[in-house]
């Protein structure tokens, strides 16, 4: 019933590309790849691994952070967002492939790579976030976000299977490679039905106007103050989802001696958790508002960062860790519905430029704060605390937009 008031096609594209590039997520970006560069190719003594990895993971942030907004300019002013899109896919893809090469001590070699593949895939997510308003009514905005997310826990799934099979065997640049290539494969479909590029200007005349437009599209948006209530919001929050993603897997490594096979299987429940969560809360999130679901989210993912301070076994860990799977998705899905309510038609690269922006610029903070007090205090049980702090300052502020929002519908 609901799909047939929207291009079938293109929702179904536009949720496998999440399959495609959760792949890298999972693989990556959070289970495998972090523990082997910061324990075989750094070697994680007194959190020497935990530094670099903080460094390349908020180095990238960084370059996201500060381009995202450029890059959505252009994208829209010239009417390219789709080439740009394969473009950032296709150098991640290379990026991910190349880390085969890699040896131990390598340490800058793979620290390069890691900011170049990270970078690229942040980028790639800008314009898959700016298809969703133009496939999806506004009413379903919210649910089609979440079976986004909840297919891509598939691909996670799919991926961390496969991962498994080959770490077993050894077969480490056989990993990096899979990934590449089931990222490519599976994004192929989205560059097939979603809408054509309709060129208008010239790329440099359009970079100028994207700069120009950073300016002004901040100095709107910061006008706007539901809108700019939401991004001091998500600022911190999802600071705290992003230093998860980054360092969850080394924590289970370093401070309760998880096995790489025990580690894989751990994140293979947390994605099976998390798309269970995506497709639980998809209706809810258009039927309670994204607000209320952010907020349930930040609620339950505060009492587990607090748990995981005080937890010794793998056993509650892995209870942990599967309670923060039912909002690891939602908090991502519902959070991309609530921006989406903001954005006037034609300005979807833009404003997912700036929502961009703001995501990454708060990863800047939070993966270089965990590593600096995992180094200096030479536990990570300490560091945990600094992302039970932005759950809990994110929520505050979700709560007080509600209120707001609330009080301004009733007048």
């Amino acid at each position: 019933m609901i799909l047939n008031c929207m291009d079938k096609n293109k929702i179904l594209s536009w949720c496998i590309f999440d399959f495609a590039n959760s792949s890298y997520s999972a693989v990556i970006a959070s289970v495998i790849f972090p523990v082997y560069y910061a324990t075989r190719i750094v070697g994680d003594s007194s959190g020497l691994g935990d530094l670099w990895w903080g460094r390349a993971v908020s180095l990238s942030m960084l370059v996201v952070a500060l381009s995202s907004p450029l890059l959505g300019g252009i994208a829209d002013y010239s009417g390219i967002r789709k080439k740009m899109l394969f473009v950032f896919v296709l150098v991640c893809v290379i990026s991910v492939a190349s880390f085969s090469t890699l040896k131990e001590g390598n340490v800058l070699k793979g620290f390069i790579l890691v900011v170049i593949a990270n970078t690229a895939m942040e980028w790639s997510v800008i314009f898959y976030n700016s298809f969703l308003p133009l496939i999806a009514p506004r009413e379903y905005i919210g649910r089609v976000s979440s079976w986004g997310f909840g297919i891509g826990y598939l691909g996670s799934i799919f991926s961390l299977i496969t991962g498994l099979y080959l770490v077993q065997k050894g077969h480490y640049d056989l990993t990096w490679i899979s990934v590449s290539f089931f990222f490519f494969i599976f994004s192929l479909p989205l560059f097939f039905t979603m809408p054509k590029d309709e060129k208008r200007e010239s790329f440099l005349h359009s970079a100028r106007k994207g700069i120009r437009y950073i300016i002004e599209s901040f100095r709107d948006l910061w006008r706007q103050r539901h809108v700019r209530q939401f991004l001091v919001a998500y600022f911190l929050y999802i600071d705290g989802v992003n230093t998860v993603i980054a360092f969850s897997g080394i924590y289970a490594s370093v401070t309760l001696g998880f096995e790489t096979k025990e580690l894989i299987i751990l994140f293979i429940i947390v994605q099976f958790t998390a798309l269970l969560g995506s497709f639980a809360f998809a209706r809810l999130t258009d039927t309670w508002g994204p607000g209320r679901i952010i907020g349930l989210s930040l609620s339950l993912w505060s009492c587990v960062s607090l748990g995981a301070f005080f937890v010794n076994s793998k056993e509650g860990f892995l209870l942990l860790a599967s309670l923060a799977g039912l909002g690891l998705g939602t908090i991502q899905a519902s959070s991309r519905a609530y921006f989406s309510i903001f954005i006037p038609h034609g300005n979807e690269s833009e404003y997912f430029g700036v929502y961009s922006m703001v995501g990454k610029s708060s990863a800047i903070l939070g993966p270089t704060l965990f590593g600096v007090i995992s180094s200096l205090t030479g536990s990570q049980r300490y560091a945990i605390l600094t992302v039970l702090l932005f759950f809990v300052a994110g929520l505050l502020l979700i709560l007080r937009l509600h209120q707001l929002l609330h009080r301004h519908q009733k007048v």
